[in-house]
């Protein structure tokens, strides 16, 4: 029987133990390995692999002994509990073991667990678990994790009040990061969280995310963008002295000025437009940087970026003598201004 992505989540977080099997497949190995990890620590518990009732085969090695599948599906272990075998890496080489373990598999034997990589439709193994009457097959797509699933992840970590902007937030995390990066950014939000019980802020989770630019070139952004004319030379002096590169100021400084205008230009509003960017925004920076679209506008935005265009290009100019932070100095200092001008 093929499983819908929804129907698949509730069986990986709620499995039938009178099935025999499930084929778990898909493009991304990292995803593939998640959900086949969530399945099995749900089907035998946290000590099921201790209490050996997991046994783990690979293609190749059911390949060269075709019986160990069924061997592995029947026998009888030392301890009580839910049994599985695990087949990682399975093709339509080991259709026929798989076939014959599907077969004589009987209520009370191991549940066959199957992984594999993105399979054609036309592949036997696949057709083998979407046709038979008593196995699963779920296809494991790139689709970023749906609100339910972030939900979920939460619940299991002890993490049950969220706030609604945290939550808006951590869906953009979950579009943005990788399955495995995301996993271990909820295992770090959790682990900050034990014993508070105030609901889960976007603060925090502008804290706890990846840092996507360093924090004193997002202050010197900040100034620029909000007009802070003074903040501008102490702050260069600081990056120049920590050895920043002048053309990484202008490429930082683009980037955030795309990013206002993009807002700005959104048809639904400067916070839809902050919400669509990707790596996500959070927190206050997320606020900042709406209320910065809303002050520029779009003109004033298009002005700013061609004059770092033109920044950018006499930086990379072989014929350029003046001193390169001098000029990126003098550049955000006319920024800042430009903002506070008349339109």
């Amino acid at each position: 029987m093929k499983l819908s992505g929804r129907d698949a989540n509730a069986f990986f977080s709620n499995p039938d133990t009178r099935r025999a099997g499930i084929l778990i497949y898909g493009a991304d190995a990292m995803r593939v390995a998640i959900k086949r990890q969530d399945l099995i620590a749900t089907l035998i518990g946290p000590n099921g692999d201790e209490e050996m009732r997991l046994a783990r085969l690979s293609g190749p090695e059911l390949r060269r002994d075709g019986a160990a599948l069924l061997d592995a599906v029947k026998a009888v272990g030392f301890f009580p509990g839910q049994r599985a075998v695990l087949v990682e890496d399975a093709a339509d080489g080991q259709l026929d073991a798989i076939s014959s373990a599907l077969g004589e598999w009987h209520e009370g034997d191991a549940m066959i667990v199957v992984t594999a990589g993105m399979l054609k439709a036309s592949s036997k193994l696949r057709k083998l678990f979407e046709s038979h009457k008593n196995a699963l097959c779920a296809a494991i797509y790139d689709d970023p994790p749906s609100r339910a699933e972030i939900e979920s992840e939460l619940k299991r970590a002890g993490l049950n009040e969220i706030d609604r902007n945290a939550m808006t937030d951590l869906e953009a995390l979950g579009r943005a990061l990788d399955p495995g990066d995301f996993r271990q950014t909820l295992e770090k939000i959790a682990l900050y969280k034990i014993g508070d019980p105030s609901p889960l802020t976007s603060e925090e989770i502008a804290q706890l995310a990846p840092a996507t630019i360093e924090a004193a070139v997002d202050d010197l952004l900040q100034s620029v963008a909000e007009g802070r004319v003074r903040e501008i030379g102490p702050l260069i002096q600081k990056l120049d002295g920590q050895g920043e590169a002048p053309v990484f100021l202008v490429i930082s400084a683009t980037r955030h000025f795309r990013a206002l205008h993009s807002a700005a230009c959104d048809p639904k509003g400067p916070s839809s437009g902050i919400a669509r960017q990707r790596p996500p925004i959070f927190g206050p920076r997320r606020d900042r940087m709406i209320r910065q679209a809303q002050e520029w506008g779009r003109d004033k935005l298009e002005t700013a970026l061609a004059q770092l265009v033109d920044t950018d290009l006499e930086l990379r100019s072989g014929g350029q003598t003046a001193p390169q932070m001098a000029l990126v100095e003098r550049l955000f200092i006319r920024l800042s201004m430009l903002k506070s001008a008349r339109r």
